[in-house]
């Protein structure tokens, strides 16, 4: 029997995905490594969940996960570059910059294009230095065989004797070390050395060093434990990023802000991708807020950028009004919404896109429709016809009109829109669709009070829900074929009724009229 934790996850892959991505850039890791946990439930083994869980690990320095993880990555598929790259990440935050150093070579000879596999290698490189010293300033003579160990082995012998020989009163010391510059340690751990000021001065507490927790742990050893897990961080962001570098990154830095302004097509290019499909993906995992911000951050930095560096610029500025005003309308700021897609249409007909018109047009109909103004949404929709390419393009828009019409008690129109709607379905061949414009035109017949072709048309429609298993739609058609059915049988006695009256009274007169 499942339990509790076994249990799928209410909600889908892309809604946790999606989340998890937010909150992981939001620096919230505990709550992503949730949701990224939740999507493997529902799709175990998928690689790129699975890198996505690997950052959360090693943002919250559980590193042997976050190397188990980027390794099932890479399990199905050895060339998946972003398992690739999550692997040697990983390595290189544990210090085994050499095996780093490997991974970053191996993505890099797959994907050649991608800067950060060559910025991989040289900080490896880089750490690697730092650590042992270039080739070039080692040199090896054999001149006294394996004596060198031994020299080792005694100085390590020697080092252990002398940590036994410590009094038993100075247990937590901690063990003489050169004393070093506080600047450059201070540059080195940051906002850390205000912790590693405060246990150092713990130590000299000699009261509280000889106290213990109520789990009987000695407070010297955690406070020993805490100084040495700093200086063990302060020595691998030495080896990792040494100070001359750190200027170094510095001056870079303020080179790339200078030569911002010349971007590379290349680099344009990716950002306007990697950009659109976030925005889409948080709009399509129900992150519309977010996914409104980013486009406006997008759209403030490309009016930024000069003419030439954005070939397109005006067909992306119309695309993020676009994305801006979908978003919108999803968090309910209709108004917002509506002047959003206003200024896609206007810059669409400025520039001469006439594929941005026609999305500009889909949308503002859409919003006039959610408010009400149905009117207003079929003058939108009606311009749009002309722009429609394909079947299935037809195919909504017919019935979207159709619907609006219906709404206004436009019974005769709205059967035309549906019938064009479901002749567009037949042509596309879509099941789904051919449904609802069947029971669209049922609706309008019914509007019409014409209930034999309306039972008609619902007999057709439940045929299409049973055949695409859709049991909603097959359980409201039955319910309104029994309304129909009823209003039916009420017009026929109605009519029989009339029709006795009718005979009656002529029957009368006739023989009124007889000598």
């Amino acid at each position: 029997m499942a339990t509790a934790a076994d249990a799928a996850p209410a909600g889908t892959f892309p809604s946790f995905m999606a989340e998890g991505t937010l909150l992981c850039r939001r620096g919230e890791y505990d709550k992503a490594l949730a949701c990224f946990n939740n999507a493997l439930k529902l799709r175990a083994g998928d690689k790129h969940c699975l890198v996505a869980r690997s950052k959360c690990y090693l943002k919250l320095g559980d590193t042997e996960n976050s190397l188990k993880d980027a390794e099932a990555s890479l399990q199905n598929d050895k060339t998946f570059s972003k398992g690739l790259y999550q692997k040697a990440e990983t390595l290189y935050t544990m210090g085994d910059f050499e095996f780093a150093l490997v991974f970053y070579h191996r993505g890099y000879r797959l994907r050649p294009e991608l800067q950060k596999f060559r910025l991989g290698i040289e900080k490896s490189e880089e750490a690697i230095v730092n650590c042992i010293g270039s080739p070039s300033s080692v040199k090896l003579e054999i001149k006294e065989d394996l004596c060198f160990i031994s020299r080792q082995a005694e100085s390590k012998k020697a080092n252990q004797k002398l940590q036994i020989k410590l009094p038993k009163d100075q247990k937590w010391t901690r063990k003489q070390e050169p004393v070093r510059n506080p600047k450059t340690e201070r540059q080195l751990l940051g906002e850390l050395y205000a912790d590693k000021a405060y246990l150092e001065k713990l130590l000299k507490d000699e009261d509280l060093m000889e106290s213990s927790t109520k789990q009987g742990i000695k407070v010297a050893d955690l406070v020993l434990s805490g100084i040495s897990y700093l200086d063990a961080r302060r020595e691998f962001w030495q080896q990792q990023k040494p100070i001359y570098a750190r200027v170094r990154e510095r001056k870079l830095r303020q080179q790339r802000w200078i030569r911002d302004k010349t971007r590379k097509p290349a680099e344009v290019g990716r950002y306007v991708v990697k950009s659109m499909e976030d925005i889409d993906m948080l709009l399509a995992g129900d992150c519309p807020e977010e996914s409104c911000k980013k486009a406006e951050r997008v759209l403030k930095t490309i009016q930024g950028w000069p003419d030439d560096d954005v070939p397109n610029k005006n067909e992306l500025i119309g695309k993020l009004h676009s994305c801006i005003g979908n978003a919108q309308l999803e968090m309910g700021q209709t108004e917002a919404a509506l002047q959003s897609h206003k200024m896609d249409l206007a810059c669409a007909r400025q520039n001469a896109l006439p594929d941005a018109v026609s999305r500009a047009l889909d949308n503002i109909g859409r919003v006039y429709a959610r408010i009400g103004k149905f009117q207003h949404a079929i003058d939108t929709w009606e311009e749009k016809i002309p722009m429609a390419k394909s079947s299935l393009e037809k195919t909504w828009l017919f019935h979207e009109l159709g619907r609006c019409y219906l709404e206004l008690n436009k019974a005769e129109a709205a059967q035309n829109y549906g019938q064009k709607s479901l002749q567009s379905a037949d042509e596309e061949g879509d099941v789904e669709w051919q449904l609802h414009a069947t029971v669209l035109v049922a609706e309008a017949q019914v509007k019409l009070k014409d209930y034999r072709s309306a039972i008609r048309s619902f007999e057709k429609a439940l045929e299409k829900a049973k055949l695409i298993h859709n049991e909603a739609a097959q359980a409201a058609i039955v319910t309104a074929l029994d309304d129909i059915s009823k209003s039916f049988m009420e017009e026929l006695n109605e009519r029989r009724e009339e029709t006795t009256v009718y005979s009656l009274t002529g029957s009368g007169h006739r023989d009124l009229c007889t000598p």
